[in-house]
């Protein structure tokens, strides 16, 4: 098999303690809510499958949600827990393992973001470290330190879970105004307990998971997190606002277990600060040493946020960006969305110089698992 010279630094080997990939393009997650009653079928083993079958090198699936009753914000997405959506994901796994590919979990809990008008039928509240929505407005009681440690437990059993059913690695949902980052937004978290204060300090929920998850899966089992600066209602929003403060957020959460950082980014070739070329991806493995993901409209001519406006798509785009700047060492994986969700031959298309038959993103592509 002949690799394009253009995409050579895609498809160089990765390879991170016991992760061993074929390349470096990874599958972006993707909520999809194609799982009723929380068990994925066939037909997302199928799904996943198909990436792997022409040459994504390390699938991360749609966010999974972990066991507590306040978890999802959407119907049809995945449970991460419970026998019927555990045997599911188990047929997901041997799936892309029999095509090849390599397959890691993302467990979520969306916290404040759950609205209660969605789930009519539910006397379950949603959940955040202050009780606050993303606007600051109250919609529950602040979580009690006891539902605190439930919470990271249940993290914990979910990555014990992924571990079990041999996936290869685990993603903790860190990003986009859910959960995890409510903690660490000042806007969402005001406790005055050891979980609030500064940025510093309002990294211990985080941490706390990170160590559960990595006493649950053992030192070699790999730690994938996602976090992100923006959030849904700020796309501007700054947990850090300069490398400075950056290098202190991310520092707790590398010395507690994570392997590799995610970083979440609307657009990758967007600098995160004045005086640098350098992203999020960039600024987080100079800072920490760790091994970084690249994401954010990647194959793609528009931002992904406004492809989803009536009637608009994206056109598939050039990837001589991302591959300068992968060859330049700024980040080591390139995770790939939109462009991947409607054409599962994309990594192989690129691979194989056929760019000419590149598949542009549409809405309707969000009404399939194609």
């Amino acid at each position: 098999m002949t690799i394009s010279k253009t995409a050579a630094a895609l498809f160089k080997p990765f390879e991170n303690g016991r992760l061993k990939l074929e390349n470096r393009i990874v599958m972006a997650p993707m909520t999809r809510c194609f799982s009723p009653t929380g068990v994925p079928g066939p037909d997302v083993a199928g799904y996943y499958r198909r990436r792997a079958e022409n040459a994504v090198g390390l699938i991360i699936t749609e966010g999974t949600i972990i066991n507590h009753p306040a978890a999802a914000a959407d119907h049809g997405v995945p449970h991460f827990y419970g026998e019927e959506a555990l045997e599911g994901w188990s047929r997901v796994v041997h799936e892309v393992h029999e095509a090849g590919g390599k397959i890691a979990p993302q467990i979520w809990h969306t916290g404040t973001a759950r609205e209660r008008k969605k789930f009519p039928d539910s006397n379950v509240d949603p959940i955040g470290p202050s009780g606050l929505s993303l606007t600051g407005e109250p919609v529950s009681e602040p979580l009690t330190i006891e539902e605190i440690c439930g919470l990271v437990q249940a993290y914990a059993q979910s990555a014990a879970d992924a571990k079990r059913l041999g996936f290869d690695a685990v993603e903790i949902h860190g990003a986009h105004g859910y959960l995890i980052d409510q903690f660490f937004w000042d806007v969402t978290n005001k406790r005055t307990d050891d979980y609030g204060g500064d940025l510093v300090g309002r990294t211990k929920f985080a941490v706390e998971v990170i160590e559960a998850v990595r006493a649950a899966v053992g030192p070699d089992f790999p730690i994938i997190f996602r976090f992100s600066q923006w959030k849904p209602v700020n796309y501007g929003a700054k947990l850090a606002a300069n490398p400075e403060e950056l290098e202190r957020f991310l520092a707790p959460l590398s010395a507690a277990g994570v392997d590799i950082f995610h970083a979440s980014t609307r657009r990758f070739w967007e600098p995160e600060f004045e005086g640098s070329d350098l992203n999020l991806a960039g600024w987080t493995r100079k800072l920490t040493g760790k091994p970084a993901i690249t994401v954010g409209s990647v194959g793609l001519d528009s931002v992904f946020t406004s492809l989803f406006e009536e009637g608009k798509g994206g056109q598939a785009a050039g990837i001589d960006k991302v591959i300068e700047r992968l060859e330049r060492g700024e980040f080591d994986l390139v995770a790939v969305g939109r462009a991947l969700l409607t054409d599962p031959a994309w990594a192989a298309k690129i691979r194989d110089d056929r760019t000419d038959e590149l598949q542009p993103f549409t809405r309707e592509a969000l009404t399939t698992l194609s």
